[in-house]
């Protein structure tokens, strides 16, 4: 079929792109849509590896039908992930093709029971068994938390292609360009930082993992459930998904603010200048106009984060408390933190920031600004003060 491209020999990418669906989990932008990635191997038993969510199943299951030999049918689903963006398309799938076998492991089968109802015609396997289709061997490589219990990959040993489910995936549709040398890549890095950020952050430590018990596979393409598949540089995605995961960051700051009346920006846009007059031109966010999505994929790999916000209702200003709550669930460590807050008639803001700061064992650079009304031209220097600090902590 035209337009289905291979992604090793007997094997071709049968996904969809999503442009309709705005936020990912409901929560996400996708500013440049998703894809979902499905594979199928076609040898003597015909392997779909992952599907794609149910609202597109007519274009998934065309694509299927046009690369079936005639007479085939579908012997095999393995389920990397049990998502519904991956899964949502089995049961009209095993209507289509009665005869399939689901394969997954344990945990995989539990919850297939409890999301279709899938009790019969499965394969459980375990970490390190082969399923073998003629010419192709899949091994079966469990990678529980990544980001879910029942997290696997699978590895073809005859092409080397890694289905690596949603590790070292990515947001943006790949209509445009599915592999990693048909794209731009700085747009695409880029995206997949945000998804990482958003979706699989909190997990790092389960992903270095899962890349430790990978180093001995001979990877030549790396075909995620989402965006890029990597034939050029396999090792690339997963060294990006490495360092995020350890969360190393560049000598960089990251500026995140909130400002009722404009005057808690006139003391960020004091310490946003001296940052950048010491060569660390900083990302600056309005918390209460810029998405989580894209403020914590910006402030992820920066050392340096100052946080200001004004006191609101004797606490923080609620965008402010709300990315704090993000940043605690992903669990945010190694950073270097800034604070400066503003109150009119009782504070609370400085003392929630401290109290963020202690919980995640983040140390604070002094001083920590804390100003009553507009502030005065004693504040704005305090604000230079804190900027030329971090600056000399980041560097040092």
């Amino acid at each position: 079929m035209i337009g289905l491209p291979a992604v090793a020999r007997d094997t071709y990418w049968v996904g969809v792109n999503d442009h309709e669906t705005d936020l990912f989990e409901a929560l996400w932008p996708l500013p440049y849509g998703v894809s979902y990635n499905a594979y199928l191997v076609v040898d003597n038993k015909i392997a779909l590896i992952d599907a794609v969510k149910g609202h597109f199943l007519a274009d998934h299951l065309g694509k299927i039908r046009a690369l079936l030999p005639a007479h085939k049918s579908l012997d095999y689903l393995i389920i990397n992930h049990m998502e519904p963006d991956h899964t949502g398309a089995i049961d009209i799938l095993r209507s289509v093709f009665p005869h399939m076998t689901l394969v997954g492991n344990k945990k995989t089968l539990e919850m297939l029971r409890a999301f279709y109802g899938a009790d019969s015609a499965c394969l459980e396997v375990g970490d390190g068994d082969e399923l073998d289709l003629g010419t192709h061997r899949l091994q079966f490589h469990l990678t529980p938390m990544v980001h879910w219990p029942e997290t696997m990959m699978t590895f073809d040993a005859t092409t080397g292609v890694l289905f690596s489910g949603d590790a070292f995936g990515g947001f943006g549709a790949v209509d445009r360009g599915l592999f990693d040398d048909e794209v731009n890549l700085e747009l695409m890095q880029r995206e997949m930082l945000r998804y990482f950020t958003n979706i699989v952050a909190r997990y790092g430590q389960m992903v270095i993992k899962a890349i430790e018990k990978l180093r001995p596979v001979p990877l030549r393409v790396v075909a995620p459930t989402h965006g890029t598949v990597w034939r050029r540089n396999p090792s690339l995605p997963v060294e990006l998904y490495a360092r995020w995961s350890a969360q190393e960051c560049d000598p960089t700051v990251a500026v995140i603010y909130g400002s009722m009346y404009g005057n808690t920006y006139r003391l960020v846009e004091v310490a946003a200048r001296a940052l950048t007059e010491r060569g660390l031109a900083p990302v600056v966010h309005d918390i209460a106009r810029s998405h989580a999505s894209h403020v914590v994929a910006d402030l992820w790999t920066c050392k340096g984060l100052i946080l200001a916000c004004p006191t609101y209702n004797t606490g923080l200003f609620p965008p402010m408390e709300s990315l704090l709550a993000l940043l605690e669930n992903k669990l945010l460590k190694n950073r270097l933190l800034g604070f400066v807050t503003s109150y009119a008639w009782a504070g609370g803001a400085r003392k929630a920031l401290e109290a963020f700061a202690q919980r995640l064992s983040l140390e604070v650079v002094p001083p920590v600004v804390e100003v009553k009304g507009a502030g005065t031209a004693q504040d704005l220097e305090q604000c230079a003060l804190l900027a030329a600090h971090l600056a000399e902590r980041i560097s040092s």
